[in-house]
Formats: C-alpha cells, sequence, structure tokens
C-alpha cells in the first residue's frame, strides 16, 4: 500500500487493519514506508527506485508469498507504477535465450513482478496523467492563468515531483517521465500489462487535488454525464462502475480524437489504455466529508470519520477485490 505526496505509512493503517480482518491468513499486508513527508518532493523516479527497494525486502522476508497486489493513493500511484517497471521481470522467449515483452496483446501477460505473479493494481485519485492541462488541479477552478503559473511554480513548492506532473521535466533533453512511463516498450518499462487486473478509483466530484479525467485516465468525452451518475442502493459512494475492461484500439483512438490537438495527454491516454482498466467513479455528494474527497476515498481513520470508514472500505472490498491469494 502506498501513500500520496506528503503522506506517510499511517495514511494506510486502517485500511491495511480492514484487508486483514476481511481475508484473514490469505494475505500480508504491507504499508510503504520509504517515502514520507518531504521525501515525496523528491520526484517520481527517486521514490519509485526507493519503493522498488523496500518491496524486493519485503518480499525476500515473507517466506511462501506466490502473488502480489498494489493499492495506492493519488501520487503514490504513479511511485507505484514505476518502481513495478524497476522490478519487472519479463519471461524467457521459448526461441531464444533473451528477454521478450509483448506490446499489443493483454491476453498474453508475461513476466513477473519481484519474482510473483501480479493480481491487482489499484489507485485511488491518482494523476496519472499528471496535473497539467484544464482542471487537472482542480482548486484551480480550471482558470488558464493560475494553470500556467502553477505549471511554472510547482517545482519551487514541491520540488522534483512538482516537475514531474505538471510534465515540464526535460532531464537529459528526453521526454517528461510520466510520458516516457506508459509505454512497455519504452526506456522505463510500465509493466502494467503484468497485472491481471487494474482499477482506478477516482473522485466525480469534490476533489481539489487531482481531477476526473486524469485520475480516471479518460478524455473529457469519455466522463459520465452527471445525470448518469446514480449512487447503488448498497453503496451509496459507487455511483459508476466500467467493468467493461477495454483498452483502447486505433480505430477508438482516431474516432475520440478527431478534432482535438494531439498534445502529451492524449498520448499519456494511448499509451495507458494499451491495456484495459476498470474505472469505478465515486462521490462523496452527500456526505459530510465532501470537501476533503482527495482524502475521504482512501478510507483515513478519524474519530470524525471512523464510521464512513468502514463503509467504505466495505465497498473497495467488494467492488474492487478478487481473490488475493
Amino acid at each position: 500500500m502506498v501513500n500520496g505526496l506528503i503522506g506517510s505509512a499511517e495514511d494506510w493503517r486502517f485500511a491495511a487493519e480492514q484487508f486483514v480482518t476481511k481475508l484473514p491468513d490469505k494475505v500480508i499486508v504491507h504499508r510503504s514506508a520509504c517515502n514520507s513527508s518531504i521525501l515525496t518532493f523528491d520526484g517520481v523516479d527517486l521514490m519509485g527506485e526507493r519503493l522498488a527497494d523496500e518491496v524486493i525486502s519485503v518480499v525476500n522476508k515473507s517466506v511462501g508469498v506466490q502473488k502480489i497486489s498494489f493499492v495506492a493513493h493519488s501520487l503514490g500511484g504513479l511511485i507505484a507504477r514505476y518502481a513495478i517497471g524497476r522490478f519487472y521481470e519479463p519471461s524467457i522467449s521459448r526461441d531464444s535465450s533473451s528477454p521478450t515483452v509483448n506490446c499489443s496483446k493483454d491476453e498474453n501477460r508475461l513476466g513477473k513482478i519481484a519474482g510473483l505473479e501480479a493480481l491487482n493494481f489499484i489507485t485511488f485519485a491518482s494523476p496519472h496523467l499528471g496535473s497539467r492541462g484544464p482542471k487537472q488541479l482542480p482548486f484551480l477552478c480550471g482558470l488558464p492563468f493560475l494553470e500556467r503559473r502553477a505549471s511554472a511554480a510547482a517545482h519551487l513548492i514541491v520540488g522534483r515531483t512538482g516537475k514531474h506532473l505538471f510534465l515540464t521535466d526535460n532531464d537529459d533533453g528526453r521526454p517528461p517521465l510520466l510520458l516516457r512511463m506508459v509505454d512497455d516498450c519504452d526506456d522505463i518499462k510500465s509493466a502494467l500489462r503484468t497485472f491481471k487486473r487494474r482499477v482506478a478509483y477516482a473522485n466525480a466530484n469534490y476533489d481539489y487535488m487531482v481531477g476526473w479525467r486524469t485520475s480516471s485516465i479518460r478524455r473529457q468525452q469519455e466522463l459520465p454525464k452527471y445525470h448518469l451518475l446514480v449512487p447503488d442502493d448498497k453503496y451509496p459512494h459507487i455511483v459508476w462502475v466500467d467493468k467493461r475492461n477495454k483498452g483502447s484500439t486505433d480505430g477508438e483512438v482516431l474516432s475520440d480524437v478527431e478534432g482535438q490537438k494531439y498534445d502529451l495527454e492524449e498520448m499519456m491516454i494511448q499509451g495507458l489504455t494499451q491495456v484495459p482498466w476498470e474505472r469505478v467513479d465515486v462521490s462523496f455528494k452527500k456526505s459530510g466529508q465532501r470537501y476533503i474527497a482527495h482524502n475521504t476515498i482512501q478510507r483515513i481513520e478519524s474519530p470524525m470519520s471512523k464510521a464512513a470508514t468502514n463503509e467504505n472500505m466495505v465497498e473497495i472490498l467488494h467492488v474492487a477485490a478478487t481473490p488475493w491469494a
């Protein structure tokens, strides 16, 4: 379980307890502790390297573990995506001694993560497309002037992480890191294809830190219309579940982007949707915690939110989790 910006392992404590309670003797839950507080300003790549080292250490100490899943909040989703590429182990081709990576067929998942079978990759309000672009950082109210200023000044506030989030990094003249992370065939392997399932939870409203498009990896016209967001009778915070589990095809991409500017965001969407994603849209519109939706979706335990936290954890276990062992 991976925390987000200025977070810590403590953020996932209650959620981890619920997983163990719900699935006793089936899971080992580790809350990452290598990137906390101001260490989250160091950049996605450095944090990803630290997470990779931490995961390898935990796996080496966990006798009998055969499968691995990731649950990440906010910036933690990007950190986890970088890390899995570092300890991705491709399968060996039957016809050659060289590792081969399949870059076009999701049906043929190859390789392992840290020597383990990869099951679930689940993110909550993660800025998969970065924070650059209209309304990707919602508290700026979509004002172009403020968005441009934020893009130019982000690194002064959150260091290299700010450059990565706003895609202003150009180390050694290379494309932005987040763009290089989307393709299994780039110099940085995404390794997302290795997982059996990928699920993106996103706040449909009241998230002032991460926009709906970037957290659900969708184009503006692909977002469900507000009048279609209907809460589930049993799980009222879940308002839309897309389990069609489809990735984009070339034809779909051409249709979706007709008349649009071919920019970095579109390139990232095309790269990330080479593999299927399930989307779960969440709304805390009727909750007293709606104004802190970005943190509420993570199920942080607090005296004022414990009741809601229990309810929310039931939702994640019901909607997102498949057998973990």
